[in-house]
């Protein structure tokens, strides 16, 4: 028994040594009501030389292209969803989506009738854990919705639609999925490319295998893999002077520099709790970017498992008409507009208080932001000075409840407008009250929704490299994608090599999820 207990004691100052690694390098800090400034190179740009603007929506006519409201990342029962597919498609109907990609954990969507459908490995591995009931339901190819809503299936030769006896007509985005089903990390979301990727290992065969079929990939969530989401406060969050940071950093620039079919990254996804830095990280991608002329695209999705988070987050795809296509076309050009009803960083709840304060007084919604903000620093402080009781660690509270969730009617984009002659971007906007303008992970200016054009010279000792806009109202927030300032003079850095330990990121994720608790569970028993 004295030999099992030093043996299980090795076992368990091993795994608890492995548990406590992300955040040994990361103490907590002071919150501020500021964005930190990323420490990624920034690119300068020449005082009273003007500006060169590279504009994502330079080829939109907005007078006549189409918003479509888009779902890339949602789930049904055949994974690990609480809802079967109709009742999803249902939902989705209901609250206005004109494009849906189902991607659940390893189950390819080839088609939103029973005939057609991938691999259902996944859904039986689901069923055994208790994670579906394999009762899986899908449309016919004329039927009526719960609410006898009557729908019929059809396909033009290219694409398949869900249309309703109203008129409303829902694309499908074929061969949706959720790659690396059986990891606890590296979840990769990929659409139009009949690929699937289950093993238990990291971005690099995920993101590949989409490369070569053909498709477009994203990094879901990535707060989730580097644990970003149980920082208490922004400063410690992507702080590239933390080893395991810069290395998680650098591994998703790599790929997306390299790989142009993987476009970015999820910045706002289920509620925001777990990607509420991930902005942060999307700044510093951004501004490594600038360097060599390109951008990195962000996008924002619900990652729905129930109903009534489906139209948490979604994505506008600006098009002219709704096909497949289009579709990829636009996500590959950054032709898009991510949008959230949820915001849960404390540093822009401040910000978003004290813009509110400014430019309206002290509305019901700014003391709304301030007493978050008050909550959520409370929260913080309790977390910060608790002791560790033998139960789950301190960290692991993510303080999803501590946050922005709109009800009211959304913002919208009417055009977005650049002037290289005076150096103006010019948001037209309809629901909205403030937009929030950052360059360098920091944010630089907040305006009223209704003033004109933003003039990048009045701001041009803290711009670099890149600008982007964030678009709130009542009913949410709006980001624009990165405009990239002077790429002309930037240079190429090629495609480097990507540090990645695969398996090896998958062992230690493992044993960091889970080695604490159990070895807190042995030794109470022991």
């Amino acid at each position: 028994m004295k030999k099992f207990k030093k043996t299980l004691a090795c076992f368990l100052a091993s795994a608890m040594l492995l548990t406590s690694i992300p955040f040994a390098f990361a103490a907590g800090s002071t919150p501020t009501d500021a964005m930190t400034p990323s420490d990624a190179p920034s690119v300068e740009v020449p005082t009273g030389e003007g500006y060169e603007i590279t504009n994502p929506y330079a080829n939109i006519d907005w007078n006549t292209i189409n918003q479509y409201k888009t779902a890339l990342h949602t789930h049904t029962n055949a994974s690990d969803g609480d809802d079967t597919l109709t009742e999803s498609l249902e939902r989705h109907y209901l609250t206005g989506y004109d494009i849906v990609s189902i991607t659940d954990h390893g189950v390819s969507d080839m088609s939103w009738t029973d005939s057609t459908l991938g691999s259902k490995f996944i859904t039986k591995v689901m069923t055994l854990f208790g994670k579906s009931d394999g009762n899986l339901d899908y449309l016919e190819q004329s039927g009526a919705f719960a609410d006898g809503v009557k729908y019929e299936m059809k396909n033009n030769g290219t694409d398949d639609y869900l249309v309703t006896e109203d008129g409303h007509e829902i694309l499908r985005i074929p061969y949706g999925v959720e790659n690396n089903a059986v990891s606890i990390n590296a979840h990769v979301n990929s659409w139009f490319a009949e690929f699937n990727c289950n093993l238990p290992s990291g971005y690099r065969n995920a993101i590949t295998g989409v490369d070569k079929a053909g498709g477009v990939s994203v990094i879901n969530h990535p707060g989730e893999y580097t644990q970003a989401r149980y920082e208490l406060y922004q400063d410690d969050a992507y702080n590239m002077d933390n080893w395991s940071y810069n290395y998680y950093i650098n591994k998703f620039y790599g790929y997306i520099n390299k790989y142009d079919s993987c476009i970015g990254i999820d910045i706002n996804s289920k509620g925001d709790g777990r990607t509420r830095f991930d902005r942060k990280l999307w700044d510093i991608m951004l501004a490594k970017a600038a360097e060599s002329g390109k951008t990195v695209t962000a996008i924002a999705t619900s990652d729905a498992h129930q109903l009534d988070k489906i139209d948490t987050g979604s994505l506008i795809v600006l098009a002219k008409e709704k096909t497949s296509a289009n579709v990829k076309n636009a996500l590959l050009n950054g032709e898009v507009l991510p949008q959230s009803t949820c915001i849960h960083n404390r540093d822009e709840l401040a910000q978003i208080a004290e813009a509110l304060k400014t430019h309206y007084g002290e509305t019901e919604l700014y003391k709304t932001f301030a007493q978050l903000v008050a909550d959520y620093d409370a929260e913080c402080e309790e977390i910060a000075n608790s002791s560790d009781d033998g139960n789950v660690d301190v960290r692991y509270t993510s303080l999803d409840d501590e946050g922005f969730v709109a009800t009211a009617t959304r913002p919208a984009v009417k055009s977005i407008a650049v002037n290289d002659a005076d150096d103006t971007i010019t948001i037209d906007t309809e629901n909205a009250l403030l937009i929030r303008w950052i360059s360098d992970g920091k944010l630089i200016a907040t305006t009223k929704a209704d003033d004109t054009a933003f003039d990048l010279n009045d701001y041009e000792d803290v711009i670099k490299g890149y600008v982007r806009a964030e678009i709130f109202g009542e009913g949410g927030v709006i980001y624009t994608e990165g405009f990239t300032l002077n790429a002309d003079d930037a240079t190429d850095s090629g495609d480097e090599f990507i540090l990645d330990f695969g398996f090896f990121d998958f062992i230690f994720a493992l044993v960091d999820r889970y080695g604490g608790l159990i070895g807190r569970i042995i030794l109470n028993i022991f």
